[in-house]
């Protein structure tokens, strides 16, 4: 395995990232307790790993204060938002807010297992512990072994006055904007297996 360091030309580097952006992924909040405080991160770099046993890993910027914090506690939470989600997203990624009482403002219920906040506006949510991190550049792929998962469907209703409309719609991200999903009658569920499905 070759592990020296080839760092892109400027314009290659551009190009690599305009590629990436133009990947459309589904919006995350990652959250972990460290020595009694929150941490939170918005994240569109997680995926599912293994069935079994059930792994999921998240990406996490090495300058990011999130990184140390989930690394110390070993245990996280996962909140995929809803469309209702996209402001708690925003702030959750904004660089140098407050941390402390930083949730303050995000409505959210703690995960049995794990004590992280899990974010009411979600449409699902995981409690992990760490399994293995691996290098990954200037970022830490974390790699979680599932603890719990839930759906809104099997979630109890918060009673918040949120947009009952809007929390069972994925938001998604795709080149620094927020969109949102637009169904088909024609979709991939109603006329055969997915490619995933396929492939398995």
């Amino acid at each position: 395995m070759n592990s020296a360091s080839h760092p892109l030309d400027p314009a290659t580097s551009r190009a690599f990232r305009d590629v990436l952006g133009r990947f459309a992924s589904g919006v995350t909040v990652v959250t972990s307790v460290a020595d009694g405080v929150d941490h939170a991160m918005t994240a569109s770099a997680f995926t599912s790993v293994s069935l079994d046993p059930a792994l999921v890993l998240v990406v996490v910027d090495r300058r990011n204060r999130f990184h140390d914090a989930v690394l110390d506690s070993g245990t996280w939470g996962v909140s995929i938002l809803s469309e209702d989600g996209q402001d708690d997203a925003t702030w959750l990624a904004h660089r140098g807010r407050p941390l402390e009482d930083q949730l303050a403002r995000v409505p959210h219920h703690r995960g049995a297992e794990t004590g992280a906040a899990l974010l009411d506006r979600g449409i699902a949510w995981l409690e992990c512990t760490t399994w293995q991190t691996y290098d990954g550049g200037d970022h830490t792929i974390v790699v979680g072994q599932v603890l719990a998962a839930s759906v809104r469907s099997d979630a109890e209703q918060s009673g918040l006055d949120l947009d009952q409309t809007r929390l069972g719609e994925p938001l998604l991200y795709y080149r620094s904007h927020y969109g949102a999903l637009v169904r088909s009658p024609e979709s991939e569920k109603n006329s055969g297996p997915s490619p995933v499905e396929q492939h398995r």
